[in-house]
């Protein structure tokens, strides 16, 4: 039984990855604005230095919450999550709250950053001073995406 486990994951770790460009074929139609492929990066290696500091929001119900609480901070969200229902109200609160607010294309790869096996569709970064540079970059990239009609 473990062996079978291990043998699945070795193949799981083999499959290759999708490419950014390969990610956009599975997006909803809600996912605006998107982040870039260089923005993308550059979230999710501050949600990795949010992680390190306990700065992170991670779930829908957690996520609402502390933007209901006033909570400030960056809300990136994961383009390819099904069915929409589950988090559609999010950019509608962030837009209410001022809050910026990013669609990447993977909620697995939102899920690694985040430091965790299972995908995620919601986080929210807060800032911190460790990592105040790469949080102040990313929200001034992410304030500047055109948001939707």
């Amino acid at each position: 039984m473990a062996r079978e486990k291990m043998e699945a994951a070795g193949e799981a770790a083999a499959t290759p990855e999708l490419s950014y460009r390969e990610q956009l074929g599975f997006l909803n139609p809600i996912a605006q604005p998107l982040a870039s492929r260089k923005l993308t990066r550059k979230l999710l290696k501050c949600i990795r230095k949010a992680i390190k500091h306990k700065q992170v929001r991670r779930g829908v119900k957690e996520v609402q919450k502390f933007i209901n609480k006033g909570e400030k901070g960056i809300t990136v969200l994961a383009g390819d999550t099904l069915p929409i229902d589950v988090y559609c109200h999010i950019p509608i609160m962030c837009e209410e709250r001022s809050l910026p607010y990013a669609y990447v294309p993977s909620k697995t790869d939102l899920g690694l950053a985040a430091g965790s096996k299972r995908p995620t569709c919601a986080i929210m970064i807060k800032p911190h001073e460790d990592y105040q540079e790469a949080y102040d970059e990313c929200l001034e990239e992410v304030s500047a995406l055109p948001l939707p009609l």
